[in-house]
This record gives structure tokens, sequence and C-alpha cells, in this order.
């Protein structure tokens, strides 16, 4: 056995220590959690010794070593957190034991990360913890979402329904994702293979033909050597050149992406791009209106829900426009006149987010305008597949073309000098 000293915040803020005793690491960090303590950082005891100096060097590497792994390993994405709710409304609601279904859930998880988190949870809510309790101590495996709909529905006594409903909610959510991803990698991908096809032509195809010109003496057309001339550009120290530029510019523009003043100018730039801008402006409203309808319907308070709406918003400028009405509500003012003076959402929307909070049915109503906006975004999304991918064939038509037509047009003058 050996002797630890974890660091931890306490309940009033404050960073203190506690000394642990346990056979390693691992089972320090397990026993913390047991007792409700999330460390922040543990080490050994030192001890005036050559051998207990080796042993914390050894313990420090284990250490580093644990957190890296924890970096490295994969956490859980929309899908694994729905398919986890529905099986667990599906066991609370046959009237299998929390513990019990959470650790039915913990033998089929795969993955390490997520497991873990259950099986901790597990052995918090088997001591007297709250579901939602132990759920907030996984912040990197459970989100804000699934902490309120889980409280919500303990709260309520309905925690079966709360996570069905919290799974429908994901499900939707990651329908729209992949609705986007459809919609915007179609194109990306095509535009990558484009360039591809292009570059791989321009570099190695062209040159072996104009060796075959320059031995047979052809004149070559303009439009053949401009094609040469950037075959050899392309292949000479310019193209290292270029390439350096192209990972300079990437980075630069993910620091300033990374800060909120330039976080707010791209997103602003992408909401005014045609089509794509409308598409992710009305991808936005329909999340919003779709988890905050659910929210409210489990019996989560309306401040609470703006704030866990606004984290999920993959746009600033629509966060920012949340954000701030969440201030306006707070002084009395009604949501609907909030969202409206933002100038972000559509005035459809806000009219009817008003009519539900004049009938006392806003959760309905947001429902409502849920579905409306996702169909909105699924004929928008059919739209532009209709209208990319001619488009695309067209762009990877004329790339290659123009390339064989650079190298054919001299073929031309060569069978003409031969007559």
């Amino acid at each position: 056995m050996a002797n630890f000293v974890a660091t931890y915040i306490n309940r009033q803020g404050a960073s203190a220590l506690i000394d642990i005793e346990a056979a390693d690491l691992i089972q320090a960090r397990r026993s913390l959690r047991l007792r409700g303590i999330r460390a922040t950082e543990i080490k050994v005891k030192q001890k005036a010794t050559a051998t207990s100096s080796s042993a914390a060097t050894q313990l420090h590497d284990k250490l580093k070593l644990s957190r890296l792994n924890e970096l490295l390993e994969a956490k859980p994405g929309i899908k694994e957190k729905a398919i986890f709710a529905s099986k667990m409304a599906a066991l609370i609601n046959a009237g299998v034991p929390i513990v019990r279904s959470i650790d039915l859930m913990a033998s089929q998880q795969k993955m390490p990360l997520f497991k873990r988190a259950l099986e901790s949870v597990s052995l918090e809510v088997n001591q007297g913890i709250s579901l939602g309790e132990a759920l907030r101590r996984w912040p990197k495996v459970f989100d804000k979402l699934s902490i309120a709909m889980v409280e919500a529905g303990e709260a309520g006594g309905v925690l079966d329904e709360s996570l069905r409903r919290l799974a429908k909610l994901l499900e939707d959510n990651a329908k729209l994702q992949n609705q986007i991803k459809g919609a915007l990698g179609y194109p990306v991908a095509v535009l990558v293979i484009a360039v591809t096809v292009f570059l791989g032509m321009t570099i190695f195809l062209i040159p072996t033909f104009a060796e075959i010109f320059d031995s047979l003496g052809a004149e070559l057309p303009w439009f053949t050597q401009m094609m040469v001339d950037l075959s050899s550009l392309l292949r000479s120290s310019f193209s290292l050149f270029l390439l350096l530029g192209l990972i300079i510019f990437a980075y630069l523009f993910g620091k300033l992406y990374a800060t909120p003043i330039g976080r707010r100018r791209v997103d602003g730039l992408i909401l005014k791009l045609p089509l794509f801008g409308e598409l992710i402006q009305k991808t936005a409203i329909a999340q919003f209106c779709r988890t905050f309808s659910s929210l409210t319907r489990a019996g989560v308070p309306i401040l609470m829900s703006l704030d866990i709406v606004r984290e999920i918003t993959n746009n600033s400028i629509i966060s920012d426009a949340i954000s701030n009405s969440r201030e306006d509500v707070l002084q009395g003012i009604p949501l609907s006149i909030a969202l409206g003076q933002k100038n972000v959402f559509p005035d459809m929307s806000i009219s009817m987010i008003s009519i539900g909070e004049e009938t006392g049915e806003m959760d309905a109503m947001m429902s409502k305008v849920a579905d409306f906006y996702e169909d909105e975004v699924e004929a928008i999304v059919k739209a532009l597949t209709s209208m990319l991918e001619p488009a695309m064939i067209v762009l990877v038509g004329g790339i290659v073309g123009s390339i064989l037509l650079a190298m054919y047009m001299p073929m031309f003058a060569v069978f003409e000098n031969i007559k």
C-alpha cells in the first residue's frame, strides 16, 4: 500500500488536500470517487528515502499515462447517448432498478470511457447519490442537456418518460446534423477529388507529353504552353512555398476562430452565404425549438433551458442572441420579444413563439416550429443536392477535358505537318 495526497475543490470553492492510502494510483482515484471527490491532482506522499523517491517517479509517470489515455479515448457521440437513454428508459419502465439498469448498460458498453463512467455512476447511485448528480461528475461523457432531462425526470417521478424524450431529442438532433453533413460534405468531397485529379495530371502527365512534343519539334498552342508552364511551376520549389503558405493560413485562421471576436465575424459571414447560410440558420432554429420544447415539457425552468440550448448551438451569432435573450427574460421581458429584438430569428418563428406564450402552450408551439424548420432544412438539402450534383460533374469534366484538350491540340499540328 502507498500513501497519496489528493488536491480537490470543496463545496465552498476552495482548494483542499486529503490523504488516502491505496495500492496504486487507479485504486486511489476509485476510492476518492466513492467518497464523491473529484481530484484535480494526486501525488504520492513524499518520504526522505531514495526508494520512495523512485516510487514517486513511477507513480507520476503512471498519472501522466492515465491522463494521456483519457485524452485519447473517444467520447460518446449523439448516437451512443441516444441508445443509452432509450435502453435505460425501457429498463426503468419495465421495473428494473436504476442501479441494475446502469450495470446492464455498463456491461454492454464497448467504449472504455463510457464504460468507466457508467460503472462509477452505478457505485455512486448505489450509495444514495441521485442519478443526475452522479452524471454531473462525468462532464466529458454526459452533457448539460442529458443531465437536465434526467434531473427533471427524477424530480417529477417520470424518469423513464424523460429518458425517452431525451433519446428522441438526441435522434432528431443527430438527423439534423447528418443532413448538414450530407449537404456540405458532398461538394467538399467532390472538390477535393477534382483538385487531386487536376494536380496529378498536371504534375505527372503533362510533362510526359511535353517531352514527346519537344522531340517531334511541334509548336505548342498557347493553351498547351500555358498548361506546361503551370506544370513546371508546380514541380518547382514554388509548390512548397504554396503548401507552406496554406498551412500558415490554416493555422492563423484556427487561431482567429478560437477568439470570441474572430468566431463571431466568421460565423456572421457564414450566415450570409447564399443557400448555405440559410441552411445553417434554419438548422440552428429547428434545433433550438426542438431542444427548448423538450426541456420545458420535462419541467426544466426556462432560464436553465436557455442556458443549455445556448451551449449546444454551433453558431456564435445565434448563441449570443439566445444568451442576450436570457438576460432580457430574467428582467421580465417575454421570450418572443427578447428574441425578436436580436434580428436573428425569422418573423414567422417569433410570431409562433408569441402565440405559444399567450396560450400557455409554448412547448407545443415550439415543437411545431421545430417541425416546420426541419421540413425546410430537408427541402433545402434536397435542392442543394439536385443543384450541386450536375455542377460538380461539370466541374470535374471541365478539369479533365481541359487537360486532355491541352495534350491533344499539339497532336493535330503534328498530323498536319506529316500530311
